[in-house]
């Protein structure tokens, strides 16, 4: 499955936040790219806006245009508001799930593990990163897995009370999802109301 492998932190700069997690490049230079990146920003168009919140919530989440497309077409014809609907989409992604639950430290690291086939799910084997998990269900470190340095180091000192939709089992070293988040609950800063704009124009 394709994914983006291009320079991170100058997409970060680009965007204006440190989206890809803790960034020693883009601390240093907290203004877009180019050569006149530390000049003053030109002021974005209502279209320049919400395009650009729909490029980070893409990077954010690791998935690509026509992966976003779907997932936007599914959210907007369920019950319930359109952007909230995509966001929960996105957080039930299983290399998602697997972050939020601290068994990788990034969400680039979580598809890994996934691919790699140190997951399962209610107590089978799933290495594709956009399965989508289903309340009720357990995402938990394959037995043979638990041993590996990346998953131990990530767990170490890990926060599990997070985040109130997903419940931690020290015992398999995984969680289940007890429900779908509530935006408040979700931390990331998207402005999903202006991707659901974008999409209305098309």
């Amino acid at each position: 499955m394709a994914r983006y492998t291009g320079p991170k932190s100058k997409i970060a700069r680009k965007l204006g936040e440190p989206i890809f997690g803790e960034d020693k490049a883009y601390a240093k230079k907290n203004y877009p790219p180019g050569q006149h990146g530390a000049n003053k920003r030109r002021k974005l168009s209502e279209y320049g806006t919400q395009l650009r919140e729909k490029q980070k919530a893409k990077y954010t989440y690791g998935v690509l245009e026509r992966q976003f497309r779907n997932l936007f077409k599914k959210a907007s014809s369920a019950k319930g508001v359109t952007g909230e609907n995509l966001l929960q989409l996105l957080e039930q992604r299983l290399d998602n799930v697997v972050y939020r639950l601290g068994i990788a430290p990034s969400r680039a690291a979580a598809r890994q593990i996934v691919l790699h086939r140190h997951i399962t799910v209610d107590g089978g084997v799933v290495n594709i990163a956009s399965y989508s998990v289903q309340p009720g269900q357990v995402v938990a470190v394959r037995e043979k897995s638990k041993s590996l340095e990346v998953i131990q180091d990530a767990l170490a000192g890990f926060n599990h009370s997070k985040y109130p939709w997903i419940e931690w089992d020290e015992n398999v070293k995984g969680g289940k999802l007890l429900h779908l988040p509530q935006r408040e609950d979700i931390p990331e800063n998207i402005k999903e109301q202006l991707i659901v704009e974008l999409y209305s124009k098309q």
